[in-house]
């Protein structure tokens, strides 16, 4: 390579100048260019010498450069230092300028959008104490409403029984109360947290039982021994307070209904059931207790014509347009006990459920042998044509709540088959 005067120069400046230059290659060569390898003692100074005089060669060069080159370099230095300022002094203009253009943002949108932002925060927590004082003096009328609701059903508006006919208003009323407090999250107002426990879940209790102990109490058959044909008037009232109770209890909790209906059926066959094993154990009393049960199928049939004409109440502005759309218009409330019970009739469903009850107590009646066994057999005939006619009996409605299927031989040869087939085995 040359130097800047083109003339000649022993310094190979290629080889310092080549990206895969290694030091330490480029010593070890020096090294071995001045010493004989096998020589134990290794002479350094050679080479120090020569990798000294280059570097003071090379110094030199870089000497003779600038100071020929001194105005050109000071000239083009120059050069950049003015570019240098006069992109400094333009970026420092392009800054003002945005900082101007922030400031100016800030003030017109910034600082108003704050202020908006707090006005919409006020209106947001306005509106909120408007819907919840619109809430509570919602739920405060309502509770003003059962309460005399409740008033009316236990002095029964001056008369001398309770008015059943206010239960399912009241009712009502509750499921509305309870929708608000749910909806608009009113329970943390005292006000209505005291309600809630002195009124509202007292009054819900006190419906509850009054409906339930309807339901429980029904009965409107004359056959039980001692008991009185009722008039017209009492037949209507006996209705109109089921249905009230159904109604009470549909409304509070669909649920709650066809509980207290399941229960209803359950005491009537337990009792049936019980009181027909004591009777095949002794049967001088056979004939009073078959007229019992019949008294009972009998309120079963006049349940299951009362529930027939009972369709089931629309919760109070909770029915959205799918919910009703979706209830077919048919739909009774005997329609959901049924399902419940996935039985076609409430009467062949009592039999049915008697018969598969009694079954099990004739066949130990029997295995255990004595007078109660032999005489049972001895009267076959007799229990026969009882049970049968108790069947057919029970089955007929009561002052026009009859059922009209008529046909009840196959629940009457269900019934008879449960204790006579045992009878023959």
């Amino acid at each position: 390579m040359a130097d800047v005067d083109n003339e000649p120069s022993y310094i190979d400046y290629e080889t310092f100048l080549d990206p895969s230059f290694s030091p330490a290659s480029f010593a070890n060569s020096l090294v071995l260019a001045t010493n004989n390898p096998s020589d134990t003692p290794v002479d350094l100074s050679t080479p120090l010498s020569r990798v000294l005089f280059d570097i003071q060669e090379i110094d030199t060069h870089l000497h003779t450069l600038t100071t020929k080159n001194a105005i050109p370099l000071l000239t083009h230095t120059k050069e950049q230092t003015e570019a240098g300022e006069l992109i400094v002094k333009d970026v420092k203009a392009q800054v003002a300028s945005l900082t101007d253009g922030y400031q100016r943002l800030e003030k017109e949108v910034i600082e108003r959008y704050e202020a908006a932002n707090e006005v919409r925060q006020t209106v947001e927590r306005l509106w909120e104490t408007v819907r919840i004082g619109r809430g509570v003096s919602r739920c405060l009328l309502l509770c003003r409403q059962l309460e005399a609701q409740m008033s009316e059903i236990s002095s029964g508006g001056g008369r001398q029984k309770e008015n059943h006919n206010a239960m399912p208003s009241a009712a009502h009323t509750i499921h509305s109360i309870r929708q608000l407090l749910d909806a608009e999250d009113l329970l943390s107002i005292n006000l209505l947290a005291s309600l809630q426990t002195t009124l509202i879940t007292p009054s819900d209790t006190a419906l509850r039982a009054r409906a339930q102990q309807t339901i429980r109490e029904f009965s409107m058959s004359s056959l039980a021994p001692g008991a009185t044909a009722s008039t017209y008037a009492q037949s209507e009232d006996t209705k109109a307070r089921t249905v009230s109770a159904c109604l009470t209890l549909q409304t509070l909790s669909p649920q709650l209904l066809l509980t207290a209906l399941q229960a209803y059926l359950r005491n009537q066959l337990t009792s049936s059931l019980a009181s027909l094993a004591r009777a095949l154990a002794s049967l001088n009393t056979l004939d009073r207790t078959l007229l019992e049960i019949s008294a009972r199928c009998q309120n079963i049939v006049a349940l299951e014509a009362l529930l027939a004409g009972i369709s089931p109440p629309i919760p109070p502005s909770s029915s959205t347009t799918t919910t009703v759309s979706t209830l077919p218009v048919t739909t009774t409330l005997l329609a959901s006990l049924l399902s419940a019970l996935d039985t076609a009739s409430l009467p062949s469903y009592f039999w049915r459920s008697l018969a598969e009850g009694l079954a099990p107590r004739v066949q130990e009646l029997v295995s255990g042998g004595g007078a109660p066994a032999r005489t049972l057999r001895a009267q076959r005939e007799r229990v026969r044509e009882g049970v049968r006619a108790c069947v057919l009996r029970g089955s007929q409605g009561v002052q026009g709540l009859g059922n009209a299927r008529g046909e009840w031989e196959r629940e009457a040869a269900v019934m008879v088959g449960s204790v006579v087939g045992v009878l023959g085995r």
